[in-house]
């Protein structure tokens, strides 16, 4: 699983670790030339203003104190600073047994939110858990065509209703039919939507509301998937949709499609919010839960390794 993880940030550890290690190659001293072109690296790999600043503060503290001397270490320097921001949001969730959960998932249009879905019903329905889903993306016909091709695919049963259909009564009736079958957890489709369409955020809080209806702690988990490849858009994504809704957790997904991976750091920096999931490929076992470490250790395995 290591090796497929490896895999899948293939790209961001050329961009990020392999640039390191060429940037130290050779020299003899840290001096200030070299930590401009260090800053420079992360903020290429799009790591964002936040945790750059603090990753160049800890190595730079620890040049001046004479702690790092040796431009070879810097790239173990980095990778601990790293670690340091991403383990307090590595936070795992799996859903309660004999307690009926709303799972939410919010994002943007062609983020991966359907597929995740797919994925996430596979992953708990192999761990033993009833799973229901809803088919809350009403906006675009194809958008419910795919969430039940992925109810085929995985065994799971669905509740929707046509195009068109108003998302938070599809999503009440999903509710209400998972309550009544004692299942374990609905996952709950919405639109995807840009966050700076405000009439459709609007749509989001009214499904919160309605949801509520029939129990005040629904929904349970609210989740925001994100797209790698949007870079530092996944910034705002992250802000404006936590705004309206309060996000329990985030999925970043397509990492093995982007050499920007450093914009998990960036995401871990906006805001105290859990990162979930990891995706680093097409197949169901590349949707994985996201361990700060085994990130790390694949962003800086070593070449060759």
């Amino acid at each position: 699983m290591f090796g497929r993880l490896r895999e899948g940030l293939r790209r961001s550890r050329e961009q990020l670790s392999n640039s390191v290690e060429q940037l130290v190659l050779g020299k003899k001293v840290i001096d200030d030339a070299l930590l401009e072109d260090l800053e420079a690296i992360l903020l290429q790999a799009d790591m964002g203003v936040a945790a750059t600043r603090e990753i160049m503060d800890r190595v730079t503290q620890r040049v001046r104190r004479n702690e790092l001397k040796d431009p070879t270490a810097l790239r173990a320097a980095i990778r601990q600073a790293l670690l340091d921001i991403l383990q307090p949001r590595a936070q795992d969730w799996t859903p309660q047994k004999g307690q009926t959960q709303v799972l939410m998932m919010v994002g943007i249009n062609g983020a991966g939110k359907t597929t995740t879905i797919g994925k996430l019903s596979a992953r708990w329905k192999a761990e033993g858990y009833s799973i229901l889903l809803g088919a809350g993306d009403t906006f675009r016909a194809a958008a419910v065509e795919q969430l039940q091709g992925w109810a085929e695919r995985v065994q799971v049963p669905v509740i929707a209703q046509g195009a068109g259909a108003d998302s938070a009564s599809v999503l009440y009736d999903a509710y209400a039919a998972a309550r009544a079958r004692g299942v374990d957890l609905l996952i709950a489709d919405t639109a995807g939507r840009l966050h700076t369409q405000g009439h459709l955020m609007e749509e989001l809080k009214k499904v919160k509301r309605v949801l509520a209806k029939q129990d005040p702690a629904a929904p349970h988990q609210i989740w925001l998937v994100l797209d790698a490849g949007t870079g530092q858009n996944a910034l705002q994504q992250v802000q404006q949709f936590h705004e309206a809704v309060g996000l329990t957790g985030i999925c970043i997904t397509k990492l093995d499609g982007t050499a920007k991976g450093g914009v998990v750091a960036a995401v871990a920096k906006a805001l105290p919010l859990p990162i979930r999931f990891i995706g680093v490929g097409e197949g169901v076992e590349d949707l994985r839960p996201f361990s700060a470490e085994a990130f790390v250790d694949a962003l800086f395995a070593e070449s060759g390794s």
